[in-house]
């Protein structure tokens, strides 16, 4: 099965929960400090929200949920064919995951990553998600190509 991830940023995570369970008449999947996802069966879903205060409303990222490693791989080998700049991370934790991925950059700076989750983490990843970058960015976790790489 795959599906589409989108990862947005929100200012209050308990009231987008109220908002995204009522939209989507189900509850989240997980539920961590600053972090929830849900896995909505219709329309084939993976929303992901992370409390990045003043930064709601925002896209944090985008991504495509593949079955397996097998998956990540044949999506690097056919995105580097089509001659895109990818960047792999493999047995990587990042939103409470460990997870083999690959992200490409959009032409408009959209961040994609195409990803298969192996476990369960008990941490967000390399950085807490409501860190800032250098340049004053808020970023989801210390995972993906960010602006200017």
């Amino acid at each position: 099965m795959s599906r589409v991830q989108l990862a947005l940023n929100v200012d209050d995570l308990a009231a987008s929960i109220e908002f995204y369970s009522t939209l989507f008449g189900t509850k989240p999947a997980k539920v961590k400090p600053g972090y929830a996802n849900f896995a909505v069966a219709q329309p084939p879903l993976k929303l992901v929200l992370i409390e990045n205060a003043g930064k709601g409303g925002s896209i944090n990222h985008l991504g495509v949920e593949v079955n397996s490693t097998e998956a990540v791989h044949s999506e690097i080998a056919r995105l580097a064919g089509a001659g895109l700049f990818t960047e792999e991370e493999m047995n990587t934790t990042c939103c409470f995951a460990t997870q083999d991925k690959v992200w490409v950059t959009a032409p408009d700076d959209e961040k994609w990553e195409v990803y298969t989750k192996l476990a369960d983490a008990e941490t967000f990843g390399a950085s807490d998600p409501a860190q800032e970058t250098a340049d004053g960015d808020a970023c989801a976790c210390d995972c993906g190509p960010k602006v200017g790489d």
